[in-house]
């Protein structure tokens, strides 16, 4: 073969040269995430993790999770910004475990596109590298794969897996929740990264509207409000689960404020939210009242404002409230099953 003529491969819509250009530009982004029981650099094909650190817990179990973020992938390549949609990607990985009690020590991320840009895939690890950095957990390992012929040039989409450790006996959860706890809310970032097709649909599809409009409402444009990351709680939530007693805490995600406060309640008990103690974003409003979505459609799809619950006794209420003067009280846990939202947002 010519140095002229491309490889077979190259011809087949795959670019060796643009995959190791990529690793190049993201080795720095990855260094900022180290921890000290990392072992090894990038590059390798597996990540080493020096697992005798957890020699410091009683009985460590391993806790683990895996997810994307859906379509809002879609909004980062309408808006050509790919630097923040990896941070994202870390908070619905790293939050799904501290809200057992475990701390995240390590993340592995899969990025598959229809053609490496390195530039671009540089900009998608730097997200990454960011949470890993908010919520104290390395970057360990990843892999970007190419697949021309299945996505456009321009397309890719993400995933990750995370995992994390958490001594046996502090692991929270519905066995911990008692009759009368409280339910203390924080609040989301906006979206977050769940029901963008829904989003999508509503304003960009059937009202039309321009991505880099500005609105009046949300101060800001349409594709800056959607592309606001993802807030990590997961370093503050480890302090304050070490210093005040918390029963369980849910992550509100995919689904809503009631069905995940619902997966971290014990048969016998159920949860009353008071929808007055809090008043969602305008994004929320701007959905709802632009697609004419009904209340329960919206509350069983977004998170409304409300980013985590936490479930703790009745004495640990103003210590967190405290701690964080944006949180408030929302409901509280009683006799019954499932949860109800009851009232209406002021």
């Amino acid at each position: 073969m010519s140095e002229s003529q491309p490889s077979a491969y190259a011809r087949a819509g795959v670019d060796i040269e643009a995959g190791d250009r990529a690793v190049e530009l993201m080795k720095e982004h990855v260094r900022r995430t180290r921890r000290p029981e990392v072992l090894g650099g990038l590059g390798g094909f597996a990540g080493f993790f020096d697992a005798s650190a957890l020699q410091r817990y009683q009985q460590p179990v391993l806790a683990t999770s895996t997810d994307g973020i859906g379509t809002k992938v879609a909004v980062a390549q309408a808006m050509d910004k790919h630097d923040t949609i990896g941070q994202d990607l870390i908070g619905m990985l790293v939050d799904d475990l501290v809200v057992v009690g475990a701390e995240p020590l390590f993340v592995t991320d899969y990025i598959a596109c229809g053609s490496v840009q390195p530039e671009r895939i540089a900009d998608i690890v730097a997200g990454i590298a960011q949470g890993c950095v908010l919520a104290g957990c390395a970057l360990l390992g990843g892999e970007t794969a190419e697949h021309p012929g299945l996505l456009e040039p321009t397309e890719y989409d993400i995933a990750g897996a995370t995992t994390g450790v958490v001594e046996r006996d502090k692991i929270l959860g519905p066995d911990r929740v008692r009759d009368g706890d409280q339910l203390i809310a924080l609040p989301s970032s906006g979206l977050h990264s769940n029901g963008y097709s829904l989003v999508r649909q509503v304003l960009l599809t059937d009202a039309g509207m321009s991505l880099t409009g500005h609105v009046d409402e949300l101060g800001r444009s349409l594709g800056e409000e959607l592309l606001e990351p993802t807030r990590i709680y997961a370093k503050e939530l480890l302090a304050l689960i070490a210093e005040v007693e918390v029963h369980a805490m849910s992550h509100i995600t995919g689904g809503g404020l009631a069905n995940n406060l619902a997966r971290v309640l014990p048969e016998g008990l159920g949860g009353v939210v008071d929808r007055a103690s809090w008043q969602p974003g305008a994004i929320f409003d701007l959905v709802q009242r632009v697609g004419n979505v009904s209340q329960a459609d919206i509350e069983a799809t977004l998170n409304m404002g409300v980013g985590m619950v936490l479930i703790v006794p009745q004495a640990s209420v103003e210590p967190i409230l405290t701690r964080f003067p944006q949180a408030w009280r929302c409901g509280e846990i009683g006799a019954g099953a499932g949860v109800q939202l009851e009232g209406a947002h002021v």
